[in-house]
């Protein structure tokens, strides 16, 4: 598949979780007082094990389809009350958002998380992308990367390499998450990193190899 090549300014798309941020101490917390709440028995360790698809497919495991928005409702209400303090940057984070910027590039954060709860952990940890965008998963989230014509996108998960395809972006998967380096290349990523503290240096050598 053709890739976009890098403009000036090029864009670079980032994953939230578990390519940016360690959501699953936040992620287990809320389930377990959602589960509480509302009587349902929820395995949180279940869980926080399959990260990446919207909320609502996880929560489809445990609640009736009539339950559902009152669940995902409440559970977004839980989460800015117990997710966000217990949940660290992943090793590499802020230092791959500065080099997208120090190479003279914007960086965008595409997520299939609610808009609201990303921001409130981009903003308690200091991360600052230029853009971002929630409520969007696999290749959904190819509207976003087409709008602001990136050329790259980082992500955990097969479904965000799905989406960096469905862009005709470059795909460059971190195995950081519940998917697997192997599982990663056999999904059509470009680039598998064993995490971010190599993105750097790989966005200084692709863009020297492109100029």
């Amino acid at each position: 598949m053709p890739h976009s090549a890098p403009t000036s300014p090029f864009t670079v798309g980032f994953d939230l979780d578990m390519t940016l941020i360690d959501s699953r101490p936040g992620i287990h917390r809320t389930y377990r007082a959602l589960a509480e709440e509302t009587g349902v028995s929820i395995d949180a360790d279940l869980a926080v094990s399959r990260l990446g698809p919207p909320l609502e497919e996880e929560l489809a495991y445990w609640f009736p389809a009539e339950r559902l928005p009152a669940a995902a409702d409440r559970y977004r209400a839980l989460y800015v009350e117990l997710a966000i303090e217990p949940t660290p940057p992943l090793p590499g984070a802020a230092e791959a958002l500065a080099a997208v910027r120090r190479l003279g590039g914007r960086s965008m954060v595409v997520t299939a998380k609610y808009p609201g709860n990303a921001k409130l952990h981009l903003d308690h940890l200091g991360l600052t992308p230029d853009v971002l965008v929630g409520s969007l998963w696999a290749e959904r989230k190819a509207e976003a990367l087409l709008a602001h014509d990136a050329g790259v996108y980082v992500g955990d998960h097969v479904g965000d390499v799905r989406g960096a395809r469905a862009a005709r972006a470059r795909s460059v998967a971190v195995a950081t998450g519940p998917c697997p380096a192997d599982e990663l290349r056999a999904a059509g990523a470009d680039v598998v990193l064993a995490d971010l503290t190599a993105f750097p240096g790989w966005l200084a050598d692709y863009l020297a190899a492109d100029a």
